[in-house]
């Protein structure tokens, strides 16, 4: 079933790629893998009812999966990621006024193309770091996707965290290769990495102001190669001119300093 599937995804969407894109192919399959891995993965355990609706929409899935409509594949899948990526995050009464009083973005998914452009981007000896991380789905995935030496998730809520190795568990990654931190970003250091994902986690003014001026600051303290994927940006202006956009669609926003995607 998994590689007939993989062969009609791959009819159905290719498509959709600009073949003189050199990572158009790559980016490609790691389209149709992420379909495939939801397709086929089962139900997450979910006694405490956080995935209401993980069942209906998993079925849709499949169902627009045996129709072979691409339209409704895409939506399909994308309700079924947005969901079990939790759009309500369960904080407590003061890590939600922590992030209220930061203007930080309330667990919204960061979408599916930071996952399928990350790959030229991460190899096996990458560190990489999820900024806000909420129940760390994406980091999970970049890791699924992409296995690596260490995934770093940065997340305040302790029961998102639970969550996240829940979902850690569910993707059969194992426990090494991820690190989850439950802090507020702002008391973690951008150093390190080799890799950065991050969603809008604090707004730029006031303290939020401040943690991009560090975060800046520590990765202009070293040369390192780095790479980040910023989405509802708020990095750019802080970051030295070492770093440079090389990708942007109005969403999300991808920076790199001395580094050259893997072919």
């Amino acid at each position: 079933m998994t590689e007939q599937l993989q062969t009609r995804l791959t009819s159905l969407f290719g498509v959709d790629f600009d073949r003189a894109d050199p990572h158009a192919a790559q980016e490609l399959e790691s389209m149709v893998h992420l379909m495939v891995l939801f397709a086929t993965l089962p139900e997450i355990p979910d006694a405490a009812g956080l995935f209401p609706l993980q069942g209906p929409l998993r079925d849709s899935y499949l169902a627009s999966l045996e129709q072979g409509d691409r339209d409704a594949i895409e939506k399909a899948f994308l309700e079924l990621y947005c969901h079990l990526h939790m759009h309500e995050a369960p904080y407590t009464p003061e890590e939600r006024q922590r992030v209220t009083e930061t203007g930080g973005y309330w667990c919204h998914a960061g979408g599916v193309s930071p996952l399928i452009k990350a790959g030229p981007w991460i190899g096996p000896g990458t560190v990489s770091a999820d900024f806000g991380a909420g129940n760390g789905l994406q980091g999970l995935l970049f890791q699924k996707l992409y296995p690596h030496k260490r995934c770093v998730q940065i997340e305040i809520s302790h029961r998102m965290v639970q969550i996240g190795r829940a979902l850690q568990a569910w993707l059969d990654i194992d426990s090494d290769r991820v690190e989850w931190r439950v802090d507020d970003v702002c008391n973690q250091s951008a150093a390190g990495y080799d890799f950065i994902y991050i969603y809008r986690p604090v707004r730029p003014e006031g303290e939020g102001k401040l943690f991009y001026q560090r975060f800046a600051a520590e990765l202009g303290a070293t040369e390192s190669p780095v790479v980040i994927f910023s989405i509802a940006d708020c990095v750019r202006e802080f970051l030295p001119s070492s770093f440079r956009v090389f990708y942007f669609d109005g969403h999300l926003t991808c920076f790199r300093r001395g580094l050259e995607a893997s072919s």
